[in-house]
């Protein structure tokens, strides 16, 4: 088996679980000998888990945006593995803001944290995690590995980042969440694989039908914020990437509506390797 790699942890788009539904956004990318954590939605300790990955081997973290669905189980995730037996620094990159989320974190469980320090001889979780802001341009570049990020559209947020991971001869690009975005074929040309988020758009009276509490400007929010399935692969054509899974489905849980669909939306566009999305897949890069 392949030793790069990317796990698609969660794969629904929104923070809402139900009954059977998928989990919210989160990935884990095994490059050039390093395990990426690309955004932290609910259940990403899990998903990590199952995928065999030891918690206390945790070091690069990126979260893409703060909407909940991809940062909630950030705190978690770290204290879990901490309480795991972490005990080397872990890099997280993020927005501007993120810290502020941290700090919060840390706060709420200062007791927890204190006690087992003291009772349990445990380093101080606080001093092992180190927030960093994600700019435009490149963000990291190390030990073979390369990190770019892009800023993409998804009001009403500003600093939200399609992010590029480069290294041993394989390039891998997360769109995070954005609306249809042609600049972005630039960021992703002929990339290895992209992961894009996608719509489908007949299924959202529904959806919004569903969630029962939000108005109108749900489906605002989604129409001006997100990208339809078609243009996504419309994307993938025009940067002429190698392989496209779509990512962050809208919706992901909803059995009306099935791989068919999401086929007859992408392959008028785009008739190259196309990947669905669902928990648990891992897709090899070798």
């Amino acid at each position: 088996m392949s030793t790069d790699y990317v796990a698609l942890l969660g794969t629904k788009g929104g923070p809402a679980i139900r009954p059977g539904s998928t989990m919210p956004t989160s990935s884990l990318l095994s490059l050039a000998g390093r395990r990426i954590v690309v955004d932290c939605g609910l259940g990403v300790t899990r998903g990590l888990i199952d995928q065999g990955m030891q918690l206390r081997d945790l070091d690069l973290i990126f979260v893409t945006h703060l909407h909940s669905d991809h940062y909630l189980d950030l705190g978690p995730l770290l204290h879990t593995a901490w309480t795991a037996g972490l005990k080397s620094s872990v890099e997280v990159w993020g927005p501007a803001g993120l810290e502020a989320y941290w700090a919060g974190f840390l706060a709420s469980m200062r007791a927890d944290i204190d006690v087992r320090i003291e009772d349990e001889g445990r380093p101080d979780l606080r001093t092992l995690v180190s927030i960093h802001v994600i700019e435009e341009g490149v963000v990291l570049e190390r030990e073979g590995l390369r990190v770019d990020a892009v800023r993409v559209v998804h009001p009403p947020l500003v600093d939200c980042f399609a992010l590029a991971f480069s290294g041993a001869g394989k390039r891998v690009v997360f769109s995070g969440d954005t609306a249809f975005m042609p600049a972005l074929a630039d960021f992703a040309l002929g990339a290895d694989l992209l992961i894009h988020e996608a719509m489908l758009g007949a299924a959202l009276p529904a959806l919004l039908a569903r969630i029962g509490n939000g108005s109108e400007k749900l489906m605002e929010h989604w129409l001006r914020s997100h990208t339809m399935a078609d243009e996504a692969a419309r994307l993938a054509e025009m940067a002429g990437v190698k392989r496209l899974a779509l990512h962050h489905l809208i919706p992901s849980d909803d059995p009306a509506y099935t791989e068919q669909h999401w086929l007859d939306a992408v392959r008028p566009h785009w008739s190259g390797d196309f990947i669905l999305g669902r928990d648990g897949l891992r897709i090899n890069l070798g």
